[in-house]
């Protein structure tokens, strides 16, 4: 991340928004590169306390492929995509995140909200169920192949990782994005599968707006 972007990165930590319903901090992070994000997750993760309050952070990356602890080099294409690749560790397979693409990290206390990782899987599925519902989009989360999917094609994807009963990494949901890079990988190590969009399903509302309405419904969703 260059000077001005990890700049912008600390400095938005004062203003985090608190929502006292489900007390939960709103990070709102617009353009940040990947492993600068991801190793602040980590350290946020490891300073928690017992009253550290939970927290959103909603952004989006430049073009980058992370592989999950499961990932295997087979679902990678040997290709010159000048796309950095990053293995990290969160669950699962290898993915694509890029501008245009919804990502939201979920960093929560597992045991104050009292559920269980797989408990908050259908709940972050769920959440985007609803989300698309509201613009008339039938969605479905699978317990074979976490996401979202519509019709065949998987519009969400999700990883998560779980420390001390706290859970970092979260969900990507893809807006109006180039989806070509996709097209290298198999996405969540599963060949040929299909990926599509907010924009090519017909929701026209920009991605603020529908990055807000996500927040929500994470919200309604998570601490129902």
């Amino acid at each position: 991340m260059n000077s001005a972007r990890c700049a912008g990165l600390s400095a938005r930590r004062a203003a985090r928004v608190p929502n006292p319903e489900s007390r939960v901090l709103v990070r709102r992070l617009g353009l940040a590169d990947y492993d600068p994000t991801w190793r602040e997750m980590q350290r946020f993760t490891a300073a928690r306390a017992a009253d550290t309050a939970d927290e959103l952070w909603l952004l989006q990356h430049p073009p980058v492929y992370t592989l999950g602890l499961a990932a295997r080099s087979e679902h990678v294409r040997t290709r010159e995509t000048g796309i950095a690749t990053i293995k990290v560790d969160r669950g699962g397979q290898v993915t694509y995140h890029g501008p245009g693409q919804l990502v939201v990290y979920t960093l929560l206390d597992l045991r104050r909200i009292g559920i269980g990782v797989r408990e908050l899987v259908r709940r972050l599925e769920a959440s985007v169920v609803d989300l698309l519902a509201g613009y008339a989009v039938e969605a479905r989360g699978s317990e074979s192949a976490p996401g979202v999917y519509v019709g065949e094609a998987k519009v969400a994807a999700l990883g998560l990782r779980v420390r001390g009963g706290c859970c970092y990494h979260g969900l990507a949901l893809n807006v109006d994005m180039d989806l070509r890079p996709f097209l290298d990988i198999d996405p969540c190590g599963y060949a040929g599968l299909r990926v599509t969009q907010t924009r090519d399903l017909g929701i026209t509302e920009d991605i603020g707006a529908i990055g807000e309405k996500l927040l929500a419904s994470l919200r309604a969703s998570i601490w129902k």
